[in-house]
């Protein structure tokens, strides 16, 4: 064997070995719960030991995000290349419908996308998962505010829209989750459908008069 080819094969390997580990344990996750879920279980499933599980994970959590990780980082780099004329609630809009139609194929390499849809499911439903992947969103939104302001040339710690923006957005982004767990489908256009229809209202609710012409008109006397 060509020495120079070893390393590429080396590599190769461990990814395999990552990957089917991430299987396993959202696999387990899933059916029996993540809390009851042990790293024993998920190293004797992929038939490797606990000292190599460790070598490529903190513990569970970490497990249990790695696609979700993997999906961020697809969802910033989109966020980057969307067109610079794009506002940047406009820009977070597209690059989110967007990642939702291309990140398919970069999660099944790894697990099926139904596993993966009912992952982000069980950490909306989990609360130990629920608490983790608010503390993991603080941080994501930074990085978004810090693409968000280099793209508009704006120094984030000086100028609050940045963060405004993404403040607004994560939000949504919260909700439409929260609703989507909630629900009884959890297809990917389940999910893509309501982030659109919720994102779609961001504008109106902060814009607008929410009063209509059937509600209480306060001027009205006896």
């Amino acid at each position: 064997m060509d020495t120079a080819s070893r390393p590429g094969l080396r590599e190769l390997k461990k990814q395999r070995t990552r990957d089917a580990l991430v299987r396993a344990s959202l696999e387990l996750f899933t059916t029996q719960g993540y809390e009851r879920t042990t790293v024993d279980e998920i190293v004797e499933a992929v038939d490797v030991s606990q000292r190599t599980f460790f070598r490529y994970f903190a513990g569970k959590e970490d497990a249990a995000f790695a696609v979700q990780e993997m999906a961020e980082s697809h969802f910033v780099e989109a966020v980057r290349g969307r067109p610079p004329h794009e506002a940047p609630l406009e820009a977070l809009r597209q690059a989110v419908m967007a990642s939702w139609d291309t990140i398919g194929e970069a999660i099944e390499a790894v697990i099926p996308l139904e596993l993966h849809m009912r992952a982000f499911q069980l950490i909306e439903s989990t609360p130990a998962l629920l608490a983790a992947h608010l503390r993991r969103q603080e941080g994501l939104e930074e990085e978004l505010a810090r693409v968000i302001a280099e793209r508009e040339g704006l120094d984030v710690d000086t100028d609050p829209r940045p963060r405004v923006a993404m403040a607004v957005f994560g939000g949504v982004m919260r909700l439409t989750g929260r609703l989507w767990g909630a629900g009884e489908d959890f297809s990917v256009a389940a999910m893509r459908e309501l982030t659109a229809s919720y994102l779609d209202q961001v504008g109106p609710a902060l814009a607008e008069n929410w009063h209509t012409d059937g509600g209480n008109d306060h001027t009205d006397t006896e």
